[in-house]
């Protein structure tokens, strides 16, 4: 795809503007995947089968096109706004990409969210009396008390959200940060608060599955997944103590605008 079809694409008013930031990436259960330029794109550029085999040299060869493409648009964008990209450099008083790093990883919302993520991955694991060795599909019933077509959408729930609620936390976390070094008038506060509302989603569909399968699990494994529910519960409230503006934050193209507030 070159630069200037792309451009044309990003200025199709079908397309909702910045939906692909704040959502959970679950296109397959995506009801918007029709105004969502990223899709679009993704379903045109690796129409070929070839192309969506992340082992094939295909497709790494169409990302690196896209990659290309993308940087071209960039340039072409920063030198009609009179902004030269060659004489762009780092500001001094911005932290350092590895510092800002390793400050959101130790700040105890995403130390929470990879604890949750060590402990869900071990829970799966431990499983397979329940599951099978799959992570991904039920093979079995335990003593018939278990649906296998539900319960493993309960796991696919927790499967997918499983390292996303951290990446998610990462983000809001790191602008958080930033945001200090930065002006009042800008977007990185709102940018934070939508990451985050997008990593409480998570926490609050993981929860509910967590909550499903305890209700349907005996024994030793109702009380491990107790322990998880616990932990996410805890994780909920201190993410949304950390951002409280979160669960207000609209994201374009999910959330409505509530015109009585």
């Amino acid at each position: 795809m070159d630069k200037e079809k792309l451009k044309n694409l990003a200025q199709d008013e079908k397309f909702i503007s910045s939906i692909y930031n704040y959502c959970d990436r679950w296109c397959e259960r995506c009801p918007q995947t029709s105004r969502c330029l990223n899709y679009h794109i993704g379903e045109e550029e690796f129409s070929d089968p070839e192309t969506r085999d992340i082992n094939n040299e295909a497709y790494w060869k169409k990302m690196s096109e896209i990659f290309q493409t993308t940087l071209e648009m960039l340039n072409d964008m920063m030198i009609s706004a009179g902004v030269d990209p060659e004489q762009i450099d780092n500001n001094d008083e911005y932290l350092s990409e590895q510092a800002l790093g390793e400050a959101a990883d130790n700040h105890v919302v995403c130390m929470m969210a990879r604890e949750y993520a060590d402990m869900a991955g071990d829970w799966v694991d431990g499983a397979e009396d329940l599951f099978g060795p799959s992570r991904d599909e039920v093979s079995s019933l335990y003593e018939g008390n278990i649906e296998t077509e539900s319960n493993n959408d309960l796991i696919d729930v927790i499967l997918w959200y499983q390292h996303q609620i951290y990446v998610k936390l990462m983000r809001a976390v790191s602008g958080l940060i930033e945001d200090s070094n930065l002006d009042e008038d800008n977007h990185y506060a709102s940018d934070s608060d939508g990451s985050a509302k997008v990593a409480l989603i998570g926490i609050d569909r993981s929860i509910a599955a967590w909550g499903s399968l305890y209700r349907l699990l005996p024994g030793f494994h109702a009380n491990s997944i107790k322990n998880i529910l616990v932990h996410l519960d805890e994780l909920r409230r201190k993410a949304e103590k950390t951002f409280p503006d979160a669960r207000k934050f609209i994201r374009p193209g999910f959330d409505k605008i509530d015109l009585n507030s």
